[in-house]
């Protein structure tokens, strides 16, 4: 008998109205069906701006109800739960947002938004016991109490206001952690540390995350797995090491060859031989969302929506027509 997984996207669409007098919709998210096992695992989430990551995340916490499918915490949809069960969801269910300074009331100090959580959560009996908490959860992501408590949110600086969410999720202890862009607005020398804490997290406390970024780079620090989405669609799934080293999406492709080199020395020569950006994406529902820009697009492709195959023993899913059987024995041929 298959586990049922323990936060589930399944064949999730989310689509919103043109707003004023205009017909029809935008496709935010189209089809996707996406899980985080029982077991502690950490999956990367990637793909340009507008590729649909954020909507899926909100529709994850249930921020955005699905305008098909469902999004199931423990096998239940979580738009027909009961009012207790919502409750457990809402706690075992955190996210960390792109802007580190939005989520804080500045005329609050810094402490207000981990003593709502204890005190909505019941998780100290007393001030005295509630202090110790905050105190504990501080220190285990690397913020001394001292410098930070009795603080407004302007006077630290962004890592440390994420780092604070952190604290926030440690006194918690979820399930799932939702992060979108959550390194993309701190300093480059903070983003190692938080990145470690979200990995010490999955270890030590058995916390599942789902990582949102553009940044492959620091996607492929996390390791885990990785999901790319290309204009509202997974069009590649798997393990990091497998899909950053050998990558099997054209546009997967395309992603990999824009992260620059760390070599100071090694510089960018020459023109890139496939310009995408002078083809938009068009959502069309029965074509591959890729195809106005694939540099090996076939007929097939603006004809039929590209079902998922296969590859390295299962280690990887890839929505391309590349990898039918026809199109497989073409290229071992060459």
């Amino acid at each position: 008998m298959q586990a049922v997984p323990l936060l589930e996207a399944h064949a999730a669409t989310k689509e919103f109205p043109l707003r004023g007098n205009r017909q029809g919709s935008v496709v935010a998210v189209d089809d996707v069906s996406l899980s985080l096992p029982e077991e502690p695992k950490l999956i990367s989430l990637v793909g340009e701006s507008g590729s649909g990551k954020t909507t899926l995340s909100r529709m994850l916490l249930g921020l955005e109800r699905p305008t098909q499918g469902e999004i199931r915490y423990k096998g239940k949809n979580i738009h027909t739960m009961t009012k207790p069960e919502w409750e457990i969801y809402r706690r075992d269910v955190q996210a960390i947002f792109q802007d580190p300074y939005a989520i804080y009331n500045p005329f609050y100090h810094v402490e207000h938004i981990l003593q709502v959580a204890i005190k909505h959560f019941k998780l100290a009996s007393s001030p005295s016991e509630a202090r110790t908490l905050m105190e504990t959860s501080l220190r285990a992501v690397d913020l001394r109490p001292h410098d930070v408590l009795g603080r407004y949110p302007h006077q630290l600086s962004g890592g440390e206001r994420q780092r604070v969410m952190l604290a926030r999720i440690h006194m918690l202890r979820p399930r799932v952690i939702i992060a979108d862009e959550p390194v993309s607005m701190i300093d480059a020398a903070v983003r190692t540390l938080f990145m470690n804490i979200l990995l010490d997290f999955r270890d030590q406390y058995g916390i599942s995350c789902l990582f949102i970024t553009h940044n492959l780079s620091t996607a492929y620090y996390l390791g885990g797995d990785i999901a790319v989405m290309c204009f509202g669609r997974l069009i590649e799934t798997g393990v990091m090491d497998t899909i950053i080293e050998r990558p099997s999406h054209p546009y997967t492709r395309q992603l990999l060859s824009a992260v620059p080199s760390g070599d100071p020395e090694r510089r960018w020569s020459g023109k890139a031989s496939y310009d995408a950006t002078d083809r938009p994406l068009l959502h069309d529902p029965h074509r591959c969302v890729y195809a106005a820009r694939c540099p090996h697009v076939m007929p097939v492709c603006n004809q039929q929506r590209p079902p998922e195959f296969k590859l390295d023993q299962g280690q990887t899913n890839v929505a391309c027509f590349l990898y039918s059987e026809e199109s497989a024995n073409k290229l071992t041929e060459r």
